[in-house]
């Protein structure tokens, strides 16, 4: 038996453009409910977001989202998580830091760090906080 665990990224009508961005940036296939096309429209002015959506690429890349209906509380928060995104490779990492940081606030510049070989912190410009980084052997 194998377990998998999914980021699943919750937004206030921003589910859609979220996801077209991370399937420009990992590839991939983008697959999206509306409320109305699953017959759950409770609000008409929500009708064509997205109540289901992920995107999912061919190297393992997935991630899920949906708009959290107006009727429902939700608040961001501040760094109430983050997408760790851990490649093998410097040109794999630097490649997807390159798509993810455009329009992105750059808290740490993707550079080597004493734990890996290469490691950078961003916000997206939807708010989503990820760290990129090469991975590489614990020595303790």
């Amino acid at each position: 038996m194998s377990v998998k665990s999914v980021t699943h990224l919750n937004f206030r009508g921003d589910a859609r453009p979220a996801l077209e961005f991370y399937r420009s940036v990992f590839g991939g296939e983008l697959n999206a409910v509306t409320y109305e096309d699953a017959g759950n429209v409770r609000n008409p002015a929500e009708a064509d977001q997205v109540m289901w959506g992920q995107v999912i690429a061919g190297d393992g890349f997935h991630v899920m989202a949906y708009d959290v209906p107006a009727g429902m509380p939700w608040d961001r928060g501040e760094n109430s998580f983050f997408v760790s995104l851990r490649g093998e490779t410097a040109e794999e990492v630097t490649a997807y830091w390159e798509k993810l940081s455009a329009g992105a606030t750059v808290a740490r510049p993707l550079a080597p760090a004493e734990w890996a070989p290469l490691y950078g912190m961003l916000t997206d410009r939807f708010g989503v906080v990820w760290v990129l980084d090469v991975v590489s052997e614990y020595s303790g």
